[in-house]
This record gives C-alpha cells, structure tokens and sequence, in this order.
C-alpha cells in the first residue's frame, strides 16, 4: 500500500501558509518554516530535516501554481514579503451556503479535523483555485 503521509503533511503545511497569510493580509508577511512544521532538527551536518524541506517545498509550490507571491527565500529558513494571490483571497473569502467563509472552514480543519477532512477540504479550495 502507497504511504501518502507526506501528502496529509502538504494539506496541513499548505493550509496553514494560506491562513497566515490571509490573517495579515494584505500586507506582506514573513512565513518561518518553523511556524508551519514545527521545531527542526538539522542532522550533524547541519542539513534540515525532511520534515522542514517538505515544508519549504509546499511554499515553493504554492508559490510555483500562483496561489501565493513572494520574492525570495530566506536561506531555507522562510519566505519574505508573502502574500495571497488575488485568486486565492477571493476563494478564503468566499461563502459556502452555511454563511462560513472557506478561511473559516479551513481553520477548524487544520485546528482540529482530522486528516480525511483536511483533504477534502484543500483538494476542492485548490481546484477552485486553479479553475
């Protein structure tokens, strides 16, 4: 059987970089890495976790498919000058027929839903998203 945890780490990792961001916005913010993921632990090397990369990873990404802008890198520490795409923000706002905002609906899930939750709810705000 396939192992898609790092895939419910993604939902969790990518929803809780869209909520900080739609918290501050529209002003640009700093995302750390540590904030999202959680403590680090780089090897003897010095080299990050997996952990820690998968989660730069899911910034990058979302910075790749425009669902969020950011200039540059900091190290491999956080993302500078951050903000929610223009299409991004209008999907967090927006109002299901129960009157919750998708913001809303996605800070109970990645507060306290479980896994199965958190990807149905990020599979359909990303493809409202991409459409």
């Amino acid at each position: 059987m396939l192992d898609d945890l790092h895939i419910h780490d993604f939902y969790r990792d990518a929803g809780r970089i869209l909520l900080a961001l739609f918290q501050r916005f529209p002003a640009p913010a700093t995302i750390y890495v540590e904030d999202i993921a959680g403590p680090d632990t780089p090897d003897e090397f010095g080299l990050h976790s997996p952990r820690h990369l998968a989660c730069l990873g899911a910034m990058t990404w979302l910075k790749q498919c425009g669902y969020i802008h950011f200039p540059q890198l900091v190290r491999q520490e956080a993302v500078e000058e951050a903000t929610l795409s223009h299409r991004s923000f209008l999907v967090l706002v927006s109002r299901g027929e129960d009157g919750v905002s998708n913001a809303e609906k996605l800070d109970q899930v990645v507060r306290g839903g479980s896994s199965p939750q958190l990807e149905e709810l990020m599979v359909g705000l990303m493809a409202r998203l991409g459409s």
